[in-house]
């Protein structure tokens, strides 16, 4: 991923953008965006560190010299600004990396959703004059398509997730708590080849908490007649999958067993309502139709689904209302849900991307109520 030429190609389409949006430059802290543009990974910490991307200018860093190291071998060019540990010095490289790519008094852009009030205050000491943009729009509409490469890395995220979920059902049985469950599931994730900084801790909900779309996993031990809800996933070289199975415990009302086959024909109705020039909100209105016709509309009650890449949510977004237009490459997930409130809940969730003629699912495991 890190090649000089994808790097190349990325950085060239950013500039593109921030041509068409009239903007001079892009200013990012430690994110996915950062990641995508240059390959480098680096942590929130009381050290600033700010990527700097302009029109006519060699890409620049400002960053403590403890992690320069990183940018010292780098396979495409890169300028380091970088300063010590006395914070008192630090706004003097903000100062030199404005002066010397000119950024003064320029329009540049930003990720409000990253950029912390902390990075912010030195920027605006630092560039003078300048009017700082919200770049949503620019960096979406670079990270929502999807090279082969990238989908293959999600596929492989995939494949390692669904291996870990079969090592770990042997150990789902009534009496075990939800988080043995949970831990259990991480350690596989890890043991079958995730990157350690897993998406998301495993939701594993069973019961009433099944009911609640993000319950944190509880020392509440299963029971027969439980639903459980497992939602997971995995990261290979920073992108992710993101999957939901749900189980029954034993032997569970007839009603369940109704609930969790509409979920699954809503499923598989967005799933087949996919395709290029299709806009987000028919794929939410294909599953949600199913549940409403069913009459449990009022208990799905979040969106058909999200982007997915090197974050577990990010554009486009599967919801209602939503007119983004799905063009080949986009990737997300299809997850409808029914949840009975204090009772059970049920949600399937895949992972598609769009081609010419559909989807491509990276998902394989059975979507059907396994009953263990």
């Amino acid at each position: 991923m890190h090649q000089k030429s994808t790097i190349q190609s990325r950085h060239d389409k950013l500039i593109q953008a921030l041509v068409a949006a009239d903007l001079d430059g892009i200013v990012l802290n430690p994110s996915p965006n950062l990641y995508y543009l240059t390959g480098l990974k680096f942590h929130l910490s009381e050290r600033p560190i700010i990527l700097i991307i302009a029109k006519n200018q060699v890409p620049s860093l400002i960053l403590p010299e403890l992690e320069s190291a990183k940018i010292s071998d780098l396979v495409f060019p890169i300028r380091g600004f970088t300063y010590g540990e006395d914070p008192d010095t630090w706004l003097h490289t903000f100062n030199k990396a404005a002066d010397e790519l000119n950024l003064c008094k320029k329009k540049i852009a930003v990720d409000p959703r990253s950029l912390r009030f902390f990075e912010h205050q030195f920027l605006t000491n630092a560039f003078t004059g300048s009017k700082f943009i919200d770049a949503s729009h620019v960096l979406s509409s670079l990270r929502m398509f999807k090279s082969e490469e990238e989908i293959s890395y999600m596929q492989e995220a995939t494949e390692i997730a669904e291996k870990a979920l079969l090592s770990t059902i042997p150990i789902i049985k009534e009496g075990r708590t939800e988080k043995e469950i949970a831990l259990e599931l991480s350690i596989q994730l890890l043991t079958h080849g995730s990157e350690p900084d897993i998406p998301f801790f495993p939701i594993v909900s069973s019961g009433p908490n099944s009911a609640n779309p993000h319950a944190s996993p509880s020392t509440r031990p299963l029971k027969v007649g439980d639903l459980l809800v497992i939602d997971y996933g995995a990261r290979v070289s920073g992108y992710c999958s993101d999957i939901t199975r749900t189980f029954a415990i034993g032997k569970i009302d007839q009603r369940y067993q109704e609930i969790a086959s509409v979920v699954l024909r809503a499923n598989t109705a967005a799933r087949e309502a996919v395709k290029p020039g299709v806009h987000a909100t028919s794929v939410d209105e294909a599953a949600r139709s199913v549940i409403e016709d069913e009459g449990y509309g009022e208990y799905f009650f979040h969106r058909t689904g999200h982007g997915l890449g090197l974050e577990g949510h990010e554009e486009p977004y599967i919801r209602n209302g939503n007119d983004q237009i799905l063009e080949i490459g986009m990737a997300f997930t299809i997850e409808p849900g029914i949840y009975i409130k204090n009772r059970n809940g049920v949600r399937i969730e895949d992972d598609v991307v769009v081609t010419p003629t559909g989807i491509r699912c990276l998902t394989s495991l059975p979507r059907e109520l396994i009953t263990l």
